[in-house]
This record gives C-alpha cells, sequence and structure tokens, in this order.
C-alpha cells in the first residue's frame, strides 16, 4: 500500500491514503473476498500466525481490503490505529469489551442513540459494569458523576436528535486527570468537519454505515484510537471475538471515503439552509441544528467543528399527530431512521430510534412526541423545502 503525506486535505486523503497495492494494474482497488490466506511453507505459516512476520491469516482479522479501509479512515482521523467492525453499535461493544472489565464505572452522556442506551443499559450491566447518565454539556455534572471506578466517558457530539454538543476538549482533560479515557461518537460530522483526537479524545467511534458509506448500501462500524489500547487491545479482542467487518462492506466504504470531503460539505450547506427556512414556518415551535446562532452549542461548535453536518431535528406543536401528518405528507423524504444517505431521510425518534428505551429515558434525552428528524440528502435544497413545506401545511 502507498503511505500519505501529512500536507494533503481531506480529500487527497480520502482518494489516494494507503492505496491499496495494484496486483493487476487495477485503478480502482480490488476486493479480497477470502476466508483464508496461503503461506510459501510451514515455517512461514508459524511466523505469520507467531506475529513474527507481516502477512494475512484469517479475514476474520486479517484482510487486505478491510486493512486499506482502516489505514484510510485512521489517517482521516489523525489516529494511529483502526478497527473495523460489524456495525456501529459493534463497535461500541468492542471497545467497551476491549478496555473494561467488571467493576468499572462508564459515564454515557444522556443524550445518546437509542441503541447505544440500550446496549449500556442490558447488556455491559450483565458483566458487572455500572453505568451513569450526565447531561452532555454540563461539564460539572461530569465531573461530579465521577467515581475511583470510572474508567470510560461517552458521548456523541453533536447528539442525535437535538444536535447537542460537548466540549471535547474539557471532557478529555476531566478523564485525564482521573485516570479514565474519553470516547467520541464522530458519525454526524466525519472526520472531515470535526477531529476528536486532535482536541484529546482517546477514541473515536464510527457507524461506516451513515456518512462514511453515503448511499445507505453497507452496515458497519469503527473503532480509532492509538497504537496500544486500538491497535493491540482492541484488535486483540476483534481476533478472538470476531465482530469483524466483511471485504465486500469494507470496499464499499473505501470507495465512500473517495467522496466523503465533497459530499459532507454539501449536506452541512443544506442542512444550514434547511435549519434557517424552518424558523420562518409556521407550526415549527424549535429548529435543534448547532448551525443557528440560537443554539445553546452555537459558539462551542464553531471552535471545535469546521461544519455542523446535515442532520437536525425540529419540534411542531400538536405532538405526535402533526409529526406523523408531516412525515407522511412528505413524498421525496424517505421515512427511515438511517441518516447519512444521498437521500434525504426523515423520521419520529419518540417511535423509531428512541422508541425501545423508557418515557423517562426520552424525557431525559429531550424526545417529545412533536420532535422531527431530517437527515438532509443531497437532492436540490428547494426540492427537500417544498417536500417538508407540503406537510407543513
Amino acid at each position: 500500500m502507498s503511505e500519505f503525506d501529512d500536507s494533503w486535505g481531506f480529500g487527497t486523503l480520502g482518494i489516494r491514503a494507503f492505496e491499496p497495492a495494484r496486483h493487476e494494474g487495477e485503478h480502482s482497488a480490488a476486493i479480497h473476498p477470502t476466508s483464508s490466506f496461503v503461506h510459501s511453507s510451514a515455517a512461514h505459516a508459524a511466523k505469520v500466525f507467531a506475529g513474527e512476520e507481516p502477512g494475512n491469516v484469517y479475514s476474520r482479522f486479517t484482510n487486505p481490503t478491510v486493512q486499506a479501509f482502516e489505514k484510510r479512515l485512521a489517517a482521516m482521523e489523525g489516529a494511529e490505529a483502526c478497527v473495523a467492525t460489524a456495525s456501529g453499535m459493534a463497535a461500541i461493544l468492542t471497545l467497551c469489551m476491549s478496555v473494561l472489565k467488571a467493576g468499572d464505572h462508564i459515564l454515557v452522556s444522556k443524550s445518546v442513540f437509542g441503541a447505544t442506551i440500550n446496549l449500556f443499559n442490558n447488556v455491559l450491566t450483565r458483566f458487572g459494569l455500572s453505568v451513569t447518565y450526565v447531561k452532555l454539556g454540563d461539564v460539572a455534572a461530569w465531573k461530579a458523576a465521577l467515581t475511583p471506578q470510572t474508567k470510560l466517558l461517552f458521548v456523541e457530539t453533536p447528539s442525535n436528535p437535538l444536535a447537542g454538543i460537548a466540549d471535547i476538549a474539557a471532557l478529555a482533560d476531566l478523564a485525564h486527570v482521573h485516570r479514565a479515557w474519553l470516547a467520541v461518537d464522530n458519525c454526524f460530522l466525519t472526520p472531515v468537519l470535526q477531529q476528536p483526537i486532535k482536541l484529546g479524545a482517546d477514541f473515536v467511534i464510527h457507524s461506516a454505515t451513515k456518512y462514511l458509506d453515503g448511499q445507505g448500501r453497507c452496515v458497519g462500524g469503527a473503532v480509532l484510537g492509538d497504537a496500544q489500547k486500538v491497535g493491540k487491545d482492541v484488535f486483540g479482542f476483534m481476533r478472538s471475538a470476531g465482530p469483524c467487518m466483511s471485504p465486500f462492506n469494507a470496499w464499499v466504504f473505501l470507495k465512500g471515503l473517495e467522496t466523503l470531503a465533497v459530499r459532507m460539505r454539501a449536506h452541512n450547506e443544506s442542512a444550514q439552509r434547511l435549519a434557517e427556512w424552518l424558523l420562518t414556518q409556521s407550526g415549527v415551535q424549535r429548529v435543534f441544528y448547532a448551525g443557528l446562532p440560537s443554539h445553546p452549542g452555537h459558539a462551542l461548535a464553531r471552535r471545535q467543528q469546521s461544519g455542523f453536518g446535515g442532520v437536525l431535528g425540529f419540534e411542531l406543536a400538536g405532538g405526535r399527530e402533526a409529526a406523523w401528518k408531516l412525515i407522511d405528507a412528505t413524498r421525496l423524504c424517505s421515512i427511515t431512521a438511517n441518516l447519512g444517505d444521498t437521500r434525504t431521510t426523515i423520521t419520529h425518534p419518540a417511535t423509531t430510534t428512541h422508541g425501545r428505551i423508557t418515557a423517562e429515558a426520552r424525557a431525559a434525552a429531550g424526545i417529545t412526541e412533536g420532535l422531527v428528524r431530517v437527515a438532509v440528502g443531497l437532492e436540490d435544497f428547494d426540492d427537500i423545502a417544498a417536500d417538508l413545506a407540503r406537510g407543513l401545511a
């Protein structure tokens, strides 16, 4: 594989960083759909299995296509290592199972994806881990919730779906003073618009299913961080437990990275316009998008991000009835809970992405019955606005 130049921009990194070797002179990266790899001799096989020589063993943990995706994403995030996983949720589970043990305590933002809450509450607690939820933007509350057993702080920023903003640098400093780690879910912004590791975070989590793919084709995830905790510890868990990414999916994501910079800037531009447009619409009580000066996290977002992303939420007067009426009136927007697609998607978080958590947890996260989430796609802005106007009318 080719290396990369530290001076390259994100567009170039997404296309050229760690380009796979061209065994047949192919210009587009090849897929390696194989379960295992052949060795030149028994002695060579023994050395590769023992880690004494580089080489591929088994596609659960060594596959050239997957490795190409991992190395390119790591270059874009400014990370030393990346481990690709079968999904975004698998990435969170893999991280926790790799670096935590029974008796450890996790601090989690109240403003995280519903499935993430279920993973922490209903799965990880069975293995002796304890979890406390804290208001996303209240650094003092995070500090007060720390215990001697706290080992991991976990946040989404911007959060899903209210675009809440966490002070990454402040939480990283807090974690490190208490000998804990900070993990940041960077799914909504990608490294094009935010690089948590450069702000002090220890781990970055991705659902590659979203913007890294960009066209809603495949499911995957990634954990990024340093050479020890991710390159050895997380990789070691992957090798033994096997929540791995398939070579085909890795190839799709690798191709997705080639257009990531262009797509993210376009998503960002249209979402900003849509947020400003929604502010002028009757029946819209609040718009949740950090690109708006009225958003409480606007100033912080401007400091630690280079854009505000493509996802926004807005609250309608009239609760669930009004929200469902709007959603059902759309003809262009896709009614689906996925995001990061070229196609604009729309969903009702209280009954979809956050529908499996308790009403109390939804209230704590600010998920009301009148809340609608839109992930702005790459269609013409006027067509997106016209589609939403149909429902707002």
